[in-house]
């Protein structure tokens, strides 16, 4: 767990987040655009009131806060047999708030009819729903609302929810009629339409909102969705098909939201733990990125297909203790090189060791270049670490270090008078992408630099000989070990963002990868006396044909390993 003394601001407490549900009316319209007889998928929305304390004047879908009664009453209700009791609340809550707000209600007779738009119209909104339904005869629909989506608002909002987005079919006879206090104008509108009038500036909608739109236009009716949903509670009763709490940053001088799956989530998460809009996101080499007080990263310009945004490298240590260096970078120019430049200044030249987690081109060559300017600044001259590269690596891959690395070995940066203040990393050697390859973990404060064995936004290269799978995986499930009994909290690539959630994150490449294997081997299997290139036609068919070239070296890894060799 990151040291609370290492974080970059001033933590504040949330405003919590107050329990609502939303209620998403789904009906099947015809399609002018498809021809005469077809149709397509429509949604329920409405404009709240501009005076509105929260999403003043935006497009919504109908729904509010949960209130004490709709804990209550629930035998009242229809419902499923696996629905449980927080759900039955979230549902009553939903069904109150579409009727007082949208004038729809989800209500049955005995005999299955739906509440009449007449029955509809005689209910006192500002009055309790149940007796007045009781009195008609009806009762409550719980049972047809299906768990779609839950938002938890981002944490720097002052006004917070935490809300339920349930899906039903719009009940037949009924037509909304808003209260035209909190609620104006129903809307039923295709989800890609409303999206375009969102992008025109004809409507606003919030981050949740424009992301569920963006997810049901990948639905052509409401029983391809209903299907969907219902599938998955027979599987996992209460699943959501997602679930988020997205996070802010300021992008190009822009407010923007990021949801769990996105590349940039974890940085976020780390360095504004509470959710306050301090970090900018965006590439550039020029100046160094603060991720912690004791971590930096600095990206080198050398962005490309192969590197992404460039290859970062980590700055970990502060003024007290001195800096190690991680991953100096590709090699520099002739003369004065800005990348080493703006590693110097960053540092104020005070480092005490340069460590190189593997020897490709873009990590090692910057190292004894580095070192020279250190001693070349009348300071002591730090020693370079890692391991040498192994007979397999490739002619532009060589690479020996000063002192070789060894598994679980400690470099440790002593905080003068402070022990709680010292910055300690540990070796792990992760052979695979190369075989000379190691990750790092900074004890005090739960992170993995895990080079080019785990990026983010794309997938590692594996090319032999000196790249294994078999040892590829293995490693990957060593650091699984690693990040569980270590309490890593996040991963820091040599590529793109810092990651979140370790374990998911390894999990879920270890099933990329087996994934990807499988279908080598039915591509081996389909052309039994194919090429390479064949196989990468077959198993890489959903990657652009561009790449190739790249994919067919970690295929030929993924062959060895299905060959055992």
């Amino acid at each position: 767990m990151t040291r609370t003394s290492q974080l970059l601001h001033v933590q504040r407490e949330p405003a919590p987040a107050r329990a609502a549900a939303t209620a998403l009316f789904l009906r099947d319209a015809p399609d002018p655009d498809a021809g005469p007889g077809a149709t397509r998928l429509e949604v329920l929305m409405s404009r709240r009131s501009d005076q509105a304390r929260f999403a003043a004047g935006h497009y919504v879908f109908p729904g509010g806060a949960v209130d004490a009664s709709d804990a209550q009453h629930h035998d009242l209700l229809a419902r499923r047999t696996a629905q449980t009791t927080e759900e039955l609340t979230y549902a009553q809550a939903a069904i109150r708030e579409s009727m007082e707000e949208m004038g729809v209600l989800l209500a049955r007779h005995a005999d299955g009819r739906w509440a009449s738009q007449a029955e509809v119209a005689s209910i006192d909104r500002s009055q309790p729903l149940l007796p007045q339904c009781a009195a008609l005869g009806l009762t409550l629909a719980a049972d047809v609302l299906w768990p779609l989506a839950r938002w938890t608002a981002a944490q720097e909002i002052p006004i917070r929810f935490d809300v339920p987005f349930l899906v039903a079919r719009m009940p037949q006879g009924q037509e909304a009629v808003t209260d035209d206090t909190e609620q104006f104008e129903p809307l039923w509108v295709h989800p890609a339409q409303a999206l375009q009038r969102a992008a025109d500036g004809q409507m606003t909608v919030m981050f949740p909102t424009r992301v569920t739109l963006e997810r049901l236009a990948a639905y052509p009716t409401v029983q391809a969705l209903l299907d969907v949903l219902q599938a998955l509670q027979q599987v996992q009763p209460g699943q959501w098909l997602w679930q988020s709490m997205p996070r802010g940053a300021v992008v190009n001088g822009e407010v923007r939201r990021f949801m769990e799956h996105e590349t940039a989530y974890g940085e976020l998460a780390l360095v504004c733990p509470d959710g306050q809009l301090h970090h900018a996101l965006g590439w550039q080499s020029a100046q160094p990125v603060p991720l912690l007080k004791n971590v930096q990263r600095l990206t080198a310009d050398n962005g490309g297909t192969m590197t992404g945004p460039g290859t970062n490298t980590y700055l970990v240590g502060d003024a007290e203790t001195g800096y190690i260096v991680i991953d100096p970078g590709p090699r520099p120019q002739p003369q004065d090189d800005p990348h080493l430049s703006r590693i110097m200044a960053a540092t104020g030249g005070d480092i005490r060791a340069i460590v190189c987690t593997h020897s490709h081109a873009d990590h090692s060559p910057g190292a004894a270049p580095l070192q020279a300017l250190v001693a070349q600044a009348g300071r002591s001259k730090p020693v370079i670490w890692g391991l040498s590269s192994a007979c397999t690596a490739r002619a532009g891959s060589q690479f020996t270090p000063d002192q070789e690395l060894q598994d679980g070995q400690v470099l440790r940066l002593a905080h003068p008078g402070d022990p709680a203040g010292s910055h300690s990393l540990r070796v792990v050697h992760t052979p695979g992408h190369a075989a000379n390859h190691v990750c790092l973990v900074l004890e005090e404060d739960g992170l993995l630099f895990s080079g080019d064995h785990i990026l983010n936004g794309s997938t590692t290269v594996v090319d032999p000989p000196d790249g294994n799978m078999r040892l590829y995986l293995a490693s990957l499930a060593m650091l699984a070990q690693v990040c569980e009994q270590g309490e890593i909290g996040f991963i820091l690539p040599a590529h793109g963002y810092v990651l979140a959630q370790p374990l998911q994150v390894i999990a879920k490449l270890q099933a990329h990868r087996m994934a990807r294997e499988e279908k080598v081997r039915q591509a081996m299997a389909q052309a039994p006396d194919g090429t390479p290139e064949d196989w990468v036609a077959i198993a890489y068919a959903d990657t652009p044909e561009r790449l190739w070239p790249v994919a067919k070296r970690s295929l030929l890894a993924h062959v060895e390993h299905i060959r055992g060799m």
